[in-house]
Parts: structure tokens; C-alpha cells; sequence
């Protein structure tokens, strides 16, 4: 991600103040080898959360991306209109978004998109949208 400056000025001298983008509004951080996401709102830890990645012969992909398109229900075009509650995604074909297979958080279970809990999509869909879109990283 890269750093933004603004400027202005301030009794005749130039004031620059970086904005980390990673550090202000919210982010998902996604590990996929605890199977978490831990949510920040301005740089401060909000939520940690069981998810579901990708499970064998599937792939939730690494990286660093800002969420696009957000529906409060998606339907699965690729696996026959499967209900994808608070979707948001982040690269394509793959979102965060709820589940109803709740028993599954905590393990690899999805196609590749990364699964919450009902609520806990809510919330961050809510915080997303109010904040005008999420970064999310995704590492291994």
C-alpha cells in the first residue's frame, strides 16, 4: 500500500503529515494458518475472529488488497447461488462474507472465499461501509 501526503501550511513553513493507509480505517487481517481474522479501526485491535480459507485443492489468495464491490446478499454464480450474506470483495471472484456453516469456523472449509460468522460479517460489512471500504491482508 502507499502513503498518501497531505499538505498544508502553517506560519509560513510546509506541513506534511504520511497517512499509513494500513494504519487508518479498517483492516482485515487474515491468517490462514490459525484460521483468524483480527479487525483494526485506526490502527487499534477491534475484533478477533474464527474464519474459514480455503479448504484442500482450493486457494484463498495471499496479498494485500481494498475491498470493491460490498452487497448485503450475494447469491454464488460459480456454486449454484449459494447465499453469501455481508459479501465484500476483495479480488475478483473472492469476498469475505457470512456463513450459516458456522460449525466449520476455525478450519478450512470454503472454495477459497474467507467465511465469518453471520453477526461478525454484519459488523464488519457495518464498519466498512461506514468508514468507506476495508483493506484486507491475507497472509499463509
Amino acid at each position: 500500500m502507499r502513503n498518501r501526503a497531505a499538505t498544508g501550511a502553517l506560519c509560513g513553513f510546509l506541513v506534511v503529515a504520511l497517512v499509513d493507509p494500513a494504519a487508518a480505517g479498517i483492516v482485515a487481517k487474515i491468517d490462514q494458518s490459525r484460521q483468524r481474522m483480527r479487525v483494526f479501526v485506526d490502527g487499534h485491535p477491534a475484533f478477533d475472529w474464527p474464519v474459514s480459507t480455503a479448504r484442500r485443492g482450493f486457494v484463498t489468495p495471499s496479498g494485500r488488497y481494498r475491498v470493491g464491490l460490498m452487497a448485503p446478499m450475494w447469491r454464488s454464480r460459480k456454486y449454484h447461488g449459494s447465499p453469501m450474506p455481508h459479501a465484500m470483495f476483495f479480488r475478483g471472484g473472492y469476498a469475505i462474507h457470512g456463513t450459516y456453516a458456522t460449525g466449520s469456523l476455525g478450519r478450512r472449509a470454503s472454495h477459497g472465499c474467507i467465511r465469518l460468522a453471520p453477526g461478525h460479517a454484519a459488523a464488519l460489512f457495518g464498519l466498512a461501509r461506514s468508514r468507506g471500504g476495508a483493506a484486507v491482508i491475507i497472509r499463509d
